[in-house]
């Protein structure tokens, strides 16, 4: 090796150190700073790196929904339906459904929340204890009894009363999808409004003692 090439690699090594040197610094610096701002989780998602066509996260949400609660309809409905009918058949769905909202549903939608709590609008149960599967499962009863209640009503009005009708619209998973989430976003608006008019009352009445 040529004197003039070690003395290049001797000077390189110093200025390559400092610049790691200066870099590390820098990190410590930043971990260690005490005046940082807190900066909350979805502000940090506004600048993380993606593609810039990005799915809503309402779409996702409603999307999740629809498909467990059509695959709830194909296997419990479709998969049952010849051994148990009526009051049992309720039963069945509404154990399922509410089994698979609060282990699987509500613990998705937490998963790609921005921050925690901020998909709680999208539930009708948000308690995390073990006893929000009981609630979860008397709220999918509720659901599907409004869903059934829904397929006499449209079975009514496009063939007759079901003594004198000779063709009736079965259940599907499709058609039960979209009503099983239009009645589950119909009661958690109400649940969500009414949750809104008693805080700002209570914050209107903690103003006026101020």
């Amino acid at each position: 090796m040529s004197k003039k090439k070690k003395n290049e690699q001797q000077s390189a090594k110093p200025a390559a150190e400092n610049y790691y040197k200066l870099k590390t610094d820098a990190v410590e610096k930043l971990v260690n700073a005490k005046d940082a701002p807190e900066v909350s989780d979805a502000e940090i998602n506004k600048y993380k790196s993606g593609g810039k066509f990005k799915i809503p996260s309402w779409l996702k949400i409603l999307f999740v929904k629809f498909w467990f609660s059509g695959a709830i309809c194909f296997f419990f409905i479709w998969g049952l339906g010849n051994y148990i009918q009526g009051l049992d058949m309720l039963v069945a769905v509404a154990f399922g459904m509410g089994m698979v909202t609060d282990l699987m549903v509500n613990h998705i939608l937490r998963s790609f929340e921005p921050e925690e709590h901020a998909y709680d609008k999208w539930m009708m149960v948000t308690i995390r204890k073990w006893w929000s599967i009981i609630l979860n499962v008397a709220y999918a009863g509720i659901i599907f009894f409004c869903v059934m209640q829904m397929y006499v009503a449209i079975n009514t009005l496009m063939f007759g009363p079901a003594e004198a009708s000779e063709s009736i619209m079965g259940v599907e998973p499709l058609l039960f999808g979209v009503l099983y989430v239009a009645f589950d976003m119909l009661f958690i608006t109400i649940k969500n409004t009414f949750v809104k008019i008693i805080r700002d009352a209570e914050k209107r009445v903690s103003g006026g003692k101020k």
